[in-house]
């Protein structure tokens, strides 16, 4: 059976990456779902001074080569995939809509190649909906892993605790968390 391929946004990789590494490339589950980024995450990651201070761990040796290996790419997919994320800005911008240059890449990447996108990005999502593309919300990513017996609860308490600590849940956390896992999310 060939790989499901998941492709993770910068936010939601530095969500997860610390906490369940090597976190790329790790089949799991009978579909054989497999995470990946794109090149772009190291741009956007080295370009912005927060980000650098505060997921420091990023640029690491262990981290950096977990993120060497990409996505494989037809020549007329990247030919599609250099055109589509103009059409995705310009729609984004038609409906107020935020979002940046490599947010539009990731979702051209998932439009294209038909993979499902990881985000937490209220935009990104009403965009991928407007392109039906298939969208995971971090959480949703993590109740995937469980079900498929990649990581246990205890190990997305440990996750979520540190999103806590670090003042960066994602929109609706409470809510879905109850939702995804029936139970309320661990207090920090």
């Amino acid at each position: 059976m060939l790989q499901t391929k998941i492709l993770v946004d910068t936010n939601s990789y530095l969500r997860l990456a610390n906490n369940i590494h090597p976190l790329l490339f790790q089949e799991f589950g009978k579909e054989k779902y497999c995470l990946y980024v794109l090149d772009e995450l190291d741009e956007e990651f080295n370009r912005n001074n927060r980000l650098k201070n505060k997921f420091h761990w990023v640029n690491e040796p262990e981290y950096k080569a977990n993120r060497k290996r990409k996505l494989s790419v037809s020549k007329e997919e990247k030919q599609q995939i250099t055109i589509v994320p103009d059409y995705i800005r310009d729609f984004a911008s038609s409906k107020s809509l935020t979002i940046s240059i490599i947010d539009s890449l990731v979702l051209a990447y998932g439009y294209v190649l038909k993979v499902p996108v990881v985000t937490d990005d209220a935009d990104m999502i009403c965009v991928a909906k407007e392109y039906k593309i298939n969208i995971f919300q971090t959480l949703e990513l993590l109740e995937l892993m469980k079900r498929c017996g990649h990581i246990d609860m205890e190990k997305i308490k440990t996750i979520t605790a540190y999103w806590e600590y670090n003042g960066d849940r994602p929109k609706n956390f409470y809510k879905d968390f109850k939702r995804l896992f029936n139970q309320p999310p661990p207090k920090f």
